[in-house]
C-alpha cells in the first residue's frame, strides 16, 4: 500500500457557481415547511473521531491545533509506529481529517508536507496546493453572499509565483475538468506576468536612477513607497530563482 490519504481533487465547480447554488438553496428553504433548524449546527456539532483524539495525543504537531500537511506515506508511518491500529479505522480517520477545512487551508497555503515529528520533509505540489485552494474557496463562498472570486484569483496568483513554474508548465499542472475554473486560472496567470513586467520595469528603472533609497525614489516619482519595496523585491526575488 503506497498512499492511502486522498489528496484534495479538483472540484466541479468554482465558488461563483457554487455561490449561485447556495442562493437558489436559500430560497427553498424559507419556502419549505416543517424542515429541521439550523442543520449546519448540527453538523458543527457532529462529534469528533475518537481515533483522531488519540492521534492528537500521540503525534500533537500533526494532529493538534496548528495543522500541517502530510507527507506522503504517512498511513505507512502510523501503522509501523502503532502497529495496534486497525487498518480500515485508520484510514477512515486520515481521510475524515485530511478532507476537513483546516487540513485543506494549510495545504493551500503552500506549508511543506511534514513527517510524524513535525518535521518538514518535502514540497506540496503545485498541483495539490491549487486543488486544496479551489476547495476552501468553493467552501467559504458557499457561507457568504460576497463574491469571493477575486480574492481567489489572487490567492491562485500567489500560488504560482511560489511555485517557480513557468505559466505554461503551471497551467498543464493544475488544469480540470471546470472550464470555469481553468478560465479563471488563465486570467490569474496573465494577471501575475503582467505584474512581473511592471516588476522588472521599476527595478531596470530604480537601478538606472542612481537612487541607493526606495524611498526616496518612490518619492521623487510620486509612488507609494510600500509598493515600490513590494515591487522591488518581487523582481529581485523572480530574478534570483531564474538565475
Amino acid at each position: 500500500m503506497t498512499e492511502i490519504v486522498s489528496e484534495p481533487q479538483a472540484p466541479q465547480a468554482t465558488p461563483q457557481n457554487n455561490q449561485q447554488d447556495q442562493q437558489a438553496g436559500s430560497r427553498s428553504r424559507r419556502g419549505g415547511q416543517g424542515r429541521q433548524p439550523n442543520q449546519a449546527g448540527q453538523q458543527a456539532a457532529r462529534p469528533q473521531n475518537p481515533l483522531l483524539e488519540q492521534l492528537a495525543q500521540w503525534h500533537p504537531a500533526l494532529f493538534g491545533e496548528q495543522l500541517v500537511p502530510f507527507k506522503r506515506g504517512i498511513f505507512e508511518d502510523l501503522l509501523a509506529a502503532h502497529p495496534e491500529l486497525e487498518k480500515e479505522a485508520l484510514k477512515t480517520a486520515l481521510q475524515q481529517h485530511t478532507r476537513s477545512g483546516r487540513y485543506l487551508a494549510a495545504m493551500a497555503s503552500g506549508q511543506q508536507r511534514h513527517d510524524l515529528n513535525g518535521q518538514p520533509v518535502e514540497a506540496t505540489l503545485p498541483e495539490h496546493v491549487h486543488h486544496a485552494l479551489i476547495e476552501v474557496f468553493r467552501r467559504r463562498q458557499q457561507r457568504t453572499p460576497e463574491d469571493l472570486m477575486p480574492k481567489l484569483r489572487n490567492r491562485i496568483v500567489i500560488a504560482y509565483e511560489a511555485s517557480g513554474l513557468t505559466r505554461e508548465e503551471y497551467a498543464e499542472r493544475v488544469q480540470g475538468r471546470d472550464e470555469k475554473t481553468n478560465a479563471l486560472v488563465a486570467d490569474a496567470l496573465a494577471e501575475a506576468d503582467a505584474r512581473a513586467a511592471k516588476d522588472e520595469a521599476l527595478l531596470r528603472s530604480f537601478q538606472l536612477s542612481g537612487q541607493t533609497s526606495e524611498q526616496e525614489f518612490a518619492e521623487m516619482y510620486g509612488m507609494n513607497p510600500r509598493q515600490v519595496a513590494q515591487q522591488l523585491e518581487r523582481a529581485r526575488r523572480r530574478n534570483a530563482s531564474q538565475a
